[in-house]
C-alpha cells in the first residue's frame, strides 16, 4: 500500500493580497463582461461603478477631461480595499492608455474577490458593495 504525502497546502482561486487576480489582457476570463464592455463601453463602466457602490454616473464625468477621473477612482478604490499594489501612476497609466482593459479588469476583480468572500460557491454572488468607501472623496 502506498502512501501519498501532501507537499502543500492547497490554494484557492484568489491570489494573496497585493496582485490582481486576473491580469489587464485577460479578457477571455470573462467573455460575457467582454463582449458587454465591447458593445456599450459607457453602460458598463456605469454597472461596474453602481456594483462597486459607487454613483453609477461617476464614469460620465471620464468624457469631460483628458485624465479619466472616474476609471482612476474606481482603480484606487479597489486597490485600498483589496490591498492591492500600485499607485497614482499606474491608475494614470491604465486610465488613460488601457481604458476598456482598466474597466474590465476593475469587474473581474470585484466578482473574483466578492466570490471568494462569499461562504455558497452561487454563481449569482458577483459583486460586494464598497461600503467602507460610501462617503469618502474617492478623487
Amino acid at each position: 500500500m502506498s502512501r501519498k504525502v501532501v507537499q502543500g497546502q492547497p490554494r484557492s482561486g484568489v491570489k494573496e493580497a497585493g496582485e490582481w487576480t486576473t491580469g489587464l489582457c485577460e479578457c477571455y476570463k470573462d467573455m460575457g463582461d467582454c463582449c458587454f464592455a465591447l458593445c456599450c463601453l459607457p453602460v458598463f463602466t456605469c454597472k461596474v461603478t453602481s456594483a462597486a457602490g459607487a454613483c453609477p454616473c461617476l464614469p460620465l464625468l471620464d468624457c469631460i477631461s483628458c485624465v479619466p477621473p472616474a476609471s482612476l477612482a474606481m482603480r484606487a478604490s479597489v486597490r485600498e480595499r483589496y490591498g492591492i499594489q500600485g499607485n497614482a501612476w499606474s491608475d494614470c497609466l491604465y486610465g488613460c492608455c488601457c481604458y476598456p482593459l482598466s474597466w474590465l479588469q476593475i469587474s473581474r476583480e470585484l466578482k473574483r474577490r466578492a466570490a471568494s468572500h462569499t461562504s455558497s460557491s452561487s454563481p449569482s454572488a458577483r459583486y460586494a458593495p464598497l461600503t467602507s468607501l460610501k462617503g469618502a472623496h474617492l478623487v
